[in-house]
C-alpha cells in the first residue's frame, strides 16, 4: 500500500465544546481515516508538532494517541513516529465508516457528559462532589484484613459455584433481609455481579421489546442505557416530598408489558424518602393495574434515622416486587456483589442466564461478604458509616447555607449520599461544568438524571470530607456568581 509521508491539517478542536479535547481529536482522525483521506502507512506529525498544531497542551495528544492505539488505529515504533496501523479493521475503513462499526452493537452508548464524567473521575487532583461512592479512605483496612484471613482459613477451592450463587451466602442475605421485613429463604435469592447485572438480567430475560418502563423523574436509571438497549421506553413520573406521584400513571398504563422501576428509600438522585402513606397507596395501585415494581433498595440501609422506612418488597403479598440489593454503596464497589429477591421461578430464570452471561459472580467476593454478615462485622462498620455520613450532610448543608442561600434550593435528606440542589436561576449546567472543570471540580449535571432540563446538580458528601466539600462548593459559589 501506498504509504503519504505528510499531512495538511487545517482543523482545530471547539474548546468551548462540552466533548473532550482529546476526544474531538480521536474522532478527527477516525474521520480521516474511516473517509480513506489518510490511508494505511500515513504518518502523523511528532507529538510536539500536533499539539501546536491543535493549540493543545502534549499531555491531550498523549491521550488520544492512546485511545487511537488502543483502537489499532495508530501505532508507533520508537524512532519512527506514530502511522495508521495496517490491522484487521483498518482495512476496512478507507470504504467503511469506522463509526458504523462503534455503533453496530444493541447497547447503546453512553451520553457525552456521563462518558466525559467517566474519563474525568480518574484526573489527578480532581475534586469530585458528585460521586456516588464512599470515601475510600473510610475503607477499614482493618475489619477486611480480618475477615480475608477469616475467609482463608476456611477456603478449600475457588471454583465455580451453583447457578443462584453460594448457598451460604444467600442464606446470610435472606437472614439478614429479615431486618427490612423481608421474609423469603435462600430459594429466592440470586447473586449477581452488581445490581446493574441484575437489571441488564431483567431486561433481557423478563421484558418484551417495545415494553414501557417507568420511572420517578429524576432517577439514576435515565443515567443508564440499559433497557433502551434493549428496545424498550423509558418514562419519568414526577415527585413530590413524599415520593413518586403515582396518580399520574393512571393514563399511560392502560398498556401491555408495563413495569415500574423505583429506588424509594434515600432516592438517587434526590435524596426523596417516599413516605409509609405513599409506599402503601402505590403498591395499592400497582396491585390493581398489575404492574410489577422492581425495587431498588441500593440505599436502604444507610437511612440515618433510628427507624428505617419500610421496603415496598415487605408489604408485597402479590409478588409484585422484584427487589434489588447491593453491597457497593455500603461496603465496597469493588466488591461487585449484589443480589435479586424474587419468587423462585423468577429468580432460576434470572440464574440460568446469568450463568450464560459470566458463569457467576465472584467466588471470592461471595464468601467474603459472606464472612462479614455471619461475623456481625457489617452490621458493626454500617453502624460506624451511618454515623459518618449524617455528620458529613449536617457539615455539607452548613456549607450550602453559606454559599449558595441566594443561588439555589436544595433538599435535606434522610439518608444516602446526594444533595439535589437547583439553581433560582436559568444557569447553563455545560458551561458551569466546563468552567468547574478548570478549577479541577467534577460536577455531576441533573440534566443526564432527568427527562429535561433542570438547572440542578446532584452533590454528594460521601466520597470526600467535610472540608473538602466546603472548599470546593465556595469556588463553585464564585463561579455561578460570575455567570449570573
Amino acid at each position: 500500500m501506498q504509504k503519504i509521508s505528510s499531512i495538511q491539517i487545517k482543523w482545530r478542536p471547539d474548546k468551548s465544546s462540552r466533548i473532550p479535547v482529546y476526544k474531538q481529536i480521536v474522532q478527527f482522525i477516525h474521520e480521516k481515516v474511516a473517509t480513506g483521506e489518510w490511508q494505511v502507512g500515513t504518518k502523523l506529525p511528532s507529538q510536539r508538532a500536533l499539539a501546536g498544531l491543535f493549540e493543545v497542551n502534549r499531555s491531550t495528544i498523549i491521550t488520544a494517541i492512546d485511545e487511537l492505539t488502543s483502537y489499532g488505529i495508530v501505532s508507533g515504533r520508537h524512532g519512527a513516529g506514530t502511522q495508521i496501523s495496517s490491522n484487521t479493521w483498518s482495512l476496512f475503513l478507507p470504504t467503511t465508516n469506522w463509526n458504523e462499526y462503534l455503533k453496530s452493537g444493541s447497547f447503546q452508548e453512553n451520553n457525552v457528559m456521563i462518558q466525559a464524567i467517566n474519563e474525568l473521575e480518574f484526573e489527578p487532583d480532581i475534586i469530585r462532589i458528585g460521586t456516588g461512592e464512599i470515601d475510600p479512605r473510610l475503607f477499614s483496612k482493618s475489619m477486611w484484613s480480618a475477615t480475608l484471613q477469616k475467609v482463608g482459613s476456611k477456603l478449600t477451592s475457588l471454583g465455580y459455584l451453583e447457578n443462584l450463587g453460594l448457598l451460604e451466602l444467600r442464606q446470610a442475605i435472606a437472614k439478614h433481609l429479615e431486618k427490612s421485613g423481608i421474609m423469603v429463604g435462600p430459594e429466592n435469592v440470586l447473586i449477581t455481579s452488581g445490581s446493574l447485572q441484575a437489571l441488564q438480567l431483567i431486561a433481557v430475560c423478563l421484558l418484551q421489546k417495545g415494553s414501557t418502563v417507568f420511572t420517578e423523574a429524576p432517577s439514576y436509571l435515565k443515567s443508564l442505557q440499559m433497557f433502551q438497549s434493549t428496545g424498550m421506553n423509558l418514562k419519568g413520573i414526577p415527585m413530590d416530598k413524599n415520593g413518586l406521584e403515582y396518580w399520574k400513571l393512571s393514563s399511560i398504563t392502560k398498556q401491555n408489558s408495563s413495569i415500574l422501576y423505583t429506588i424509594p428509600t434515600n432516592q438517587n438522585p434526590t435524596g426523596i424518602t417516599m413516605s409509609k402513606k405513599r409506599r402503601y397507596e402505590l403498591m395499592n395501585y400497582c396491585v390493581d393495574n398489575r404492574l410489577p415494581i422492581i425495587e431498588d433498595g441500593a440505599y436502604q440501609e444507610l437511612s440515618y434515622n433510628a427507624v428505617t422506612a419500610k421496603t415496598l418488597k415487605s408489604i408485597d403479598d402479590n409478588e409484585m416486587v422484584i427487589y434489588l440489593g447491593t453491597a457497593s454503596k455500603t461496603l465496597a464497589p469493588g466488591l461487585r456483589i449484589g443480589w435479586v429477591v424474587a419468587s423462585k421461578p423468577i429468580v432460576d430464570r434470572l440464574g440460568d442466564v446469568k450463568m450464560q452471561m459470566d458463569y457467576g459472580a465472584s467466588s471470592l467476593s461471595q464468601w467474603a461478604l459472606t464472612e462479614f454478615l455471619n461475623s456481625g462485622a457489617y452490621d458493626s462498620y454500617l453502624s460506624d458509616l451511618k454515623i459518618e455520613l449524617e455528620s458529613r450532610r449536617d457539615k455539607a448543608l452548613k456549607s450550602l447555607e453559606k454559599y449558595f442561600k441566594d443561588l439555589a434550593n436544595w433538599n435535606r435528606p434522610d439518608g444516602g449520599f446526594y444533595i439535589w440542589l437547583t439553581f433560582k436561576k436559568d444557569i447553563k449546567i455545560e458551561r458551569l461544568f466546563d468552567a468547574a472543570i478548570k478549577e479541577k471540580i467534577l460536577l455531576n449535571s441533573g440534566d443526564i438524571y432527568d427527562f429535561k432540563e433542570n438547572h440542578s446538580l446532584r452533590l454528594s458528601f460521601a466520597y470526600i470530607n467535610s472540608d473538602e466539600f466546603d472548599q470546593a462548593i465556595r469556588k463553585l459559589s464564585e463561579i455561578v456568581k460570575g455567570m449570573c
